[in-house]
Order: structure tokens, then sequence, then C-alpha cells
């Protein structure tokens, strides 16, 4: 059996399995202190671990670690959500503590090599996973195998910068397409940060006169206040409360501001899913994550839109774009296929 680790910013999964299917002998999910840091975590593992190896004999540990580390040397190389992870030698605190080999990945690399095995992407040689929530990552797996191993940091489409004008670290396809990026455009809309778009009235514009374009100026603005103040009431008028769920769900009741600001998420991760296409060919793209739950109208079938958009034509309907199957346990599975792959 194998020992399979999830080491997240807030929640901590531990599950065992025997590597051949996506099902858990056991399944353990334990909430994280950050008061307590890295330290913290290790007790966590280490008693649930040990709990888990005396009743499932363990031959191999992998371990999802929720930031970037090293799966050469087996180190942490830090964490952006809980401190004490700087340089840390995981691989070999688990393969004392559990007695056993250990192995390491980044989490969004292994969910893509347990959405190859056992998820969307079976069957593919190449498969790219993308996970949309509070922020964006990717990871790429090749002939059954993550790409990029032993490398700084790798398929971070989360981090592209959409346009040649784009030149500030922060300004990234994860700052507006990513759950916490799509609820705060449309917060910078409520607060008039962000002039409404009139490209779809400018061909009627230049046909009417001067008096009825002020008009429909004035009825543009009206219709903005009326969306502005559904989306406060879908927040309590707590703009700081506003999620990307929420953004989605007014969107769907008729919300021009949501729609616009979904869109405008929509065509940046597509545009970036298609620069990646255009260089890595994958036969299969997996989207998961928790703003893939928007689903098919709102999400889905708009990114699909913008990647053809973008995506260099030869390819065209080389590639699957898909839901993930494997749920929020996808880095647990992973985490098992990269213990059983030693």
């Amino acid at each position: 059996m194998f020992l399979g680790i999830e080491i997240g910013g807030t929640k901590l999964q531990l599950g065992v399995s025997d590597g051949q299917r996506p099902q858990f002998a056991a399944i353990e999910r334990r909430t994280i202190d950050p008061a307590r840091g890295a330290p913290g975590i290790l007790d966590q593992i280490e008693s649930v671990g040990l709990a888990l190896a005396q009743k499932h004999p363990i031959q191999r540990v992998g371990i999802g670690f929720g930031g970037p580390c090293d799966s050469l040397t087996g180190n942490t190389t830090k964490s952006h959500q809980i401190a004490g992870w700087e340089v840390f030698p995981l691989v070999q605190w688990c393969e004392q503590t559990f007695q056993a080999p250990a192995a390491i990945g980044n989490d969004c690399d292994l969910a893509a090599l347990a959405e190859a095995k056992y998820g969307a992407g079976v069957g593919a040689q190449s498969v790219f996973y993308v996970t949309i929530g509070t922020g964006v990552g990717g990871g790429f797996v090749l002939n059954g195998q993550p790409y990029g191993g032993g490398r700084p940091a790798v398929a971070e489409i989360g981090h592209l910068r959409p346009g040649l004008h784009e030149d500030r670290p922060e300004a990234t396809v994860e700052s507006m397409a990513s759950g916490w990026g799509i609820a705060s455009t449309a917060r910078a809309r409520l607060a008039g940060d962000v002039a409404r778009s009139l490209e779809h009235v400018r061909p009627m514009l230049v046909e009417i006169a001067r008096q009825q374009r002020a008009q429909r100026l004035a009825v543009s603005e009206l219709t903005d206040e009326e969306y502005k103040a559904d989306l406060l009431q879908r927040c309590g008028r707590e703009p700081e409360k506003l999620t990307a769920q929420m953004v989605a769900q007014s969107a769907a009741d008729g919300n021009e501001i949501a729609r616009e600001v979904l869109g405008h998420a929509c065509q940046t991760l597509g545009w970036a899913i298609a620069q990646m296409i255009t260089l890595l060919a994958p036969e299969v793209v997996v989207l998961g994550g928790g703003v893939s739950l928007i689903g098919e109208q709102w999400f889905f079938s708009p990114v699909r839109e913008e990647v053809q958009r973008y995506v260099f034509p030869p390819l065209l309907n080389s590639y699957r774009i898909v839901p993930a199957k494997l749920g929020e346990l996808v880095v647990v599975h992973g985490a098992i296929a990269l213990a059983a792959s030693g």
C-alpha cells in the first residue's frame, strides 16, 4: 500500500491506496492552523500518518506540497501561506518518520499526474492540467510522467503576463482569471474604477444624432447602477465578501456587468491555454478547481471559444478541453501515483 499526503495552505489530507485505481482504503483530513506553522503540520502528519501505517503497511510515501519544491533533493522551497517550510528536507523527514522511501512533487504537478493516470486524461500521452481556484496553477504530464522534475518551476500558466504591456509581475493570468481575480475585478466595477466598455454600441452611435447618443449613454449609466445594485445585494452590501460564484450566478441571471467580468476572465484564461497548446500541443487539457464548477455555459464554453480564437491554427481540433474528474482529493491521488511509480 502507498501513503499519499497533500499539504496545502488550509487543509492537510492523507490517504492510503494500492495505486491501481482511484479508490482509498483510508482517507483522513485535518484543518491546518497557520499559527503553528510547518512544525504544527509535521505533528499532524506524524500522528495521523503513523495511525494509518499501523492499519495499512506502507511501501512508499508520496507528498504533494502546496508550493515550490525540489523533487531531486526532496526539499521544500517555501510556502506562500505557511511559515517554516523554507528549504526543509521533507522527504528525509518522511522517510525517517515512516521508515519507507518517499518522493515529493508540487501539488499542481501531482494533480496533473492523477488526472492523467486515473481521471479525465486516461489514455492520452500528453495531458496539461489547469486548476482555477484561489489561484491558477498548471501541470504537464508526458508519457505518464510529470514534466520538469528538478526545475525551480514548470507549467506555471497562471503566471503568464497576458500582453506586451503587462510588465508588472503581479499583472498575471492568475490576477485576472482566478476566483480571487474575478471577485477583485467585480469589486473594481462596483467602485467605478473600471470604465464600462462601449464597443457594443459604437456602430449605432455613428448613425444617431448627438441628442440620441446622450440619451443612450444616460440609459446605459442607469442600467449599470441596477447591475451594481444586484451585485451588492448578493454580497450583503459588503463588496469584500463578493465571490466568483456570486458573480457567476449574477451573470446567469442576466447581469451584464457580471457577464463582462466573467467574460474577461474566460478570455484571459483562454488566451493563456492557447499559448500553452501552441507550445506543447497536449492531447488533453483538464480544467479543475472551484472556478471550473461555474459550469459549461459560463465557463467551459467561453474558454473553449477563446482558445480557438488564439491558438495556432494548425492545432485547431487537435486537443480536448474537459472538466477534471477527481475532485478535492486529486492531489492525494497524485501523491499516491507518484509513490507507486517509484
